[in-house]
């Protein structure tokens, strides 16, 4: 059987064992979130020996010439020597500007990195808490005018990372992990055609920051954004759209609850066949929203779409 190292520390595992379920077996506690090569959490760096790789594409070239694999994805196949991602060493610092209730259950969390983070809006980024938990957040501030990551937690259940971010205060320490993309991003060759975007509750928070980075690049075409929520209250950024939409007539603004959808949903038509619709929140409503986006006659490749996933 492969011998599976870490620092000083070595033990044997069946040949094929999932990687992240070795380490975790043998005590090492590598975090995970939605073991699909899709949240990044579980970041682990190869320093001697090469796992199977099930999502080679999931990090970029430079990840993975620096030996960063994502251990949910890999199978110890031979001796293999890692280091687990440590927060402390590998991730960027930063500090808490402001924490803030926008709702009962969504909390608005605005960090200060150590440096300056270069990213796009509809990007994640993996937040280390400071006893070690580790979850994906989109971000939802704009790059490059806002000089805070802004990010909206759904805390209206119990969460090891929402456990924590509900006690944190103005100057506390946090650690940022890995930045990636999904496929939520804003094209430049988008500008005359008309854009739909729609959430569902905290998948607001990259569509917030899209729809900003459109306007700012002066979105001609006409904008739709839908935000669906579990009721009337749960609309957490109600006046900030209102307040867009009323400085930025092309955009229009549907504010809807699960007994508004359905009716909502069958008026959608399109007004060209050149509409982007962007979308994001749970796999259900977002697997809803696509559904009656292709009925409309949307083609499929102008549908780009993120889920959120409980941890598994």
């Amino acid at each position: 059987m492969p011998e599976l190292c870490v620092g000083e520390r070595c033990w044997t595992v069946p040949a094929g064992s999932n990687l992240l379920d070795a380490l975790n077996g043998g005590g090492c506690l590598v975090p995970y979130s939605c073991r699909a090569g899709s949240c990044h959490a579980c970041l682990v760096r190869c320093l001697d020996g090469e796992p199977g790789d099930a999502l080679p594409g999931a990090l970029g070239a430079d990840k993975r010439e620096q030996g960063w694999r994502l251990a949910c994805q890999c199978q110890v196949v031979d001796d293999l020597r890692v280091a687990v991602f440590d927060p402390q060493h590998d991730g960027l610092p930063a500090r808490v500007s402001e924490v803030q209730w926008l709702s009962a259950g969504v909390l608005r969390l605005r960090l200060q990195p150590e440096r300056p983070l270069r990213y796009r809006a509809g990007q994640h980024l993996v937040l280390w808490s400071a006893q070690g938990v580790a979850r994906p957040y989109s971000l939802a501030s704009m790059p490059g005018e806002e000089p805070f990551l802004e990010f909206h937690l759904d805390c209206r259940h119990p969460g090891a990372f929402c456990d924590e971010a509900r006690q944190l205060q103005a100057g506390d320490a946090v650690r940022l992990g890995e930045l990636r993309g999904g496929a939520l991003h804003y094209d430049a060759d988008w500008q005359e055609r008309p854009l739909w975007l729609l959430a569902a509750g905290t998948g607001l928070a990259p569509l917030w920051g899209i729809a900003r980075e459109a306007l700012r690049q002066e979105h001609h075409g006409p904008m739709r954004l839908l935000h669906l929520a579990h009721d009337n209250q749960a609309h957490y950024l109600a006046g900030e759209l209102a307040a867009l939409a009323g400085r930025h007539p092309q955009l229009q603004v549907e504010l809807l609850t699960p007994q508004t959808l359905p009716q909502a949903l069958a008026a959608l038509r399109l007004q060209s066949r050149q509409t982007i619709a962007l979308a994001c929140g749970s796999p259900a409503s977002v697997e809803q929203f696509a559904r009656r986006l292709f009925l409309a006659g949307l083609p499929r490749n102008q549908l780009f779409a993120d889920t959120f996933t409980g941890r598994a």
